[in-house]
């Protein structure tokens, strides 16, 4: 019997098979829903967009979901973004910080009746207390641990992070934003980064400060490179001196001259400077070039580099053993261990108040008149504790400060015959290079191409390692310390054409590197640098040095410093004194080139100090 439907098909077509036309139809669906999937995006890490605001922290849950834990923030909401009600006081009576920067800068008046009454106090509190609760104390995050974990906080072979690597998973380099290769290194420091001209730091800092900035911070900025970026060697994490009696015991041991307390040294006519490695065989960064009895022996191995390093190396070895005499002295009854350990705690109070007073004073620019007295914030909370940040560490790379010469007694000294040439500093001696180096002017370090050619791969060295460690954005760390995130390129700088070309490299402003963001942010006006780098470096610096344990109650006390002869002497440093106490004749000690004729006058310590 036939069907029906059988009978109205022509002759000569096939009947199609019911079963035959259902299982075509699902081949169909799925070659259609796998093509679908071979073209649609992978699911991307939520946490990837940075959408939790306000030091709020991201929680990835399966593949696309994410929770913001917005604990101790001050904001609430899905993305951390709504401000609780002492939030949006403390906001709405919050200046910004170029008009914090702007007072502190302006009316001579108003700081003159400030600087000489109890408001400084206020002041200095408000100023330390502020800006060190920017750094979070336990440490947070680590190179391989971007969440909390017991090694992020115990292992201090690690630098530690203020903010956490860009997760591995995310399809840009800056996380979702920008393009999918950042610019190549070489062409950016060369575009932007490297000299054409000379361009002096308009705050008037000078050689002094940029060789103090170099050999201070080289006490801390220790990259074990055998390990990697992340790790450092310096394990105090904070101002120790040990660029001075070296970074561990085996070091300091040979660099003592196990008497009285005294540190090793050779003379030469007269005067008293570090030994040879012949002499104390310890580890240095010498090329095979330089004589032997040219390798002098110095708590940090690569301090041979700069004569301006040596030059501090011996004005601090000259200190240590002159207060070691005072304490004797006072002190007969001490042995050489004593002697040794009190003196090094009274050269770590010296260094910690000339960086205060003096060091940060000139960087800063302010007319608030800066005092180290650890008593102000006694009845704060605040922890004596640090840990150097990877971000602290790259932030602090300041090579344009170097000029394209060095002037020293009349003299122009190109970097071939600078580099690695200990007998500038044996040639001219202490006084006629602090001298020359007080008069020279630094570079300004902000505001692009102020990098001598001498030093692009170095600045290379430290793109090439912020890429490797997956630090996050410019933006990103604007944010972390209460800084409006730029919207453009356009406004980041004021150079149009940098702006574009910027633009066309990274794609997004979102997508600007950390490194690159600080040294071509434009400028304050006539100041060393940006907005960022002041805001960011502040609270870092402060933190590290206040954090320090003599500066807590504990420690600071004249019993610490052997009694008030030693209290003294951390009480009254200065770069003036460090520098003419321990020299034949005084020349002009600052961190500014000379301001009048007055600076230019040699002085007697004996009468002066």
């Amino acid at each position: 019997m036939m069907s029906v439907g059988e009978a109205d098909v022509p002759l000569g077509v096939k009947t199609p098979d019911v079963r035959s036309t259902f299982g075509f139809i699902l081949l169909l669906l799925l070659d259609v829903s796998l093509l679908a999937g071979a073209t649609s995006s992978p699911v991307v890490n939520p946490c990837c967009n940075y959408p939790c605001e306000n030091s709020g922290t991201c929680m990835r849950f399966g593949a696309d979901r994410f929770e913001c834990d917005c604990t101790r923030t001050g904001f609430h909401g899905e993305n951390c973004t709504v401000p609780e009600f002492w939030t949006r006081i403390h906001f709405l009576l919050k200046p910004s910080p170029d008009t914090v920067h702007y007072v502190l800068t302006h009316f001579h008046w108003l700081w003159d009746l400030i600087n000489n009454s109890f408001l400084r106090n206020i002041l200095m509190r408000v100023v330390l207390t502020v800006r060190s609760n920017f750094i979070p104390s336990p440490p947070t995050f680590n190179s391989k641990y971007g969440y909390l974990s017991w090694e992020s906080y115990y292992n201090l072979s690690y630098y530690t992070r203020i903010l956490p690597p860009v997760p591995e998973d995310c399809p840009t380099p800056m996380g979702t934003k920008g393009k999918a290769v950042l610019p190549d290194p070489q062409e950016l420091v060369k575009r932007f980064l490297i000299r054409k001209k000379f361009r002096p730091d308009p705050q008037g800092a000078n050689l002094m400060f940029a060789f103090f900035a170099q050999h201070f911070t080289h006490q801390f900025f220790k990259t074990h490179h055998r390990m990697g970026p992340a790790f450092t060697r310096a394990l105090s994490h904070g101002v120790d001196a040990g660029h001075i009696y070296g970074d561990n015991l085996e070091r300091q041991l040979q660099l003592r001259l196990h008497q009285e307390g005294k540190l090793r040294y050779q003379v030469i006519d007269g005067e008293m400077f570090p030994p040879t490695t012949q002499e104390v065989p310890v580890a240095m960064s010498y090329p095979s070039s330089v004589p032997h009895h040219q390798r002098l022996a110095l708590g940090q191995e690569v301090f041979g580099l700069l004569p301006g390093l040596t030059l501090y190396s011996t004005l601090w070895l000259r200190e240590h053993n002159r207060v070691c005499d005072v304490l004797k002295e006072v002190h007969p009854t001490w042995g050489d261990e004593q002697l040794f350990q009190t003196t090094r705690l009274i050269i770590i109070g010296e260094t910690i108040r000339i960086v205060v007073e003096e060091y940060v004073q000139q960087l800063s620019g302010y007319l608030l008149q800066l005092k180290f007295d650890p008593t102000i914030i006694f009845h704060d909370q605040f922890q004596y504790s640090n840990r150097i940040s990877l971000e602290f560490n790259h932030l602090y790379h300041w090579h344009p400060l170097m000029p394209d010469s060095f002037l020293v007694d009349g003299q122009d000294i190109t970097y071939p015959n600078f580099l690695f040439n200990t007998s500038v500093l044996l040639h001219f001696g202490v006084e006629k290079l602090v001298d020359s180096f007080a008069r020279q002017q630094a570079g300004q370090i902000g505001g692009g191409r102020n990098v001598h050619a001498r030093l692009q791969e170095v600045v290379e060295l430290v793109i090439k390692e912020s890429r490797a460690l997956r630090v996050q954005p410019f933006n990103e760390y604007r944010k972390k310390f209460e800084l409006k995130p730029y919207a453009s390129f356009y406004e980041f700088t004021d150079d149009k054409e940098m702006a574009r070309q910027l633009e066309e490299l990274y794609g997004d402003i979102d997508a600007l590197e950390f490194y690159p963001g600080l040294l071509l942010e434009r400028t304050r006006p006539n100041a060393i640098f940006g907005e960022s780098m002041v805001e960011m470096g502040a609270p870092f610096s402060l933190k590290g040095l206040l954090g320090n344990p003599i500066c807590s109650p504990v420690y600071w006390k004249p019993s610490t410093f052997g009694g008030m002869v030693g209290f003294d002497i951390v009480n009254s440093a200065t770069l003036e004194r460090l520098v003419c106490l321990n020299s034949r004749w005084c020349p002009y000690v600052s961190f500014h080139v000379p301001r009048s004729k007055e600076d230019h006058r040699p002085r007697d310590p004996s009468t002066e100090l």
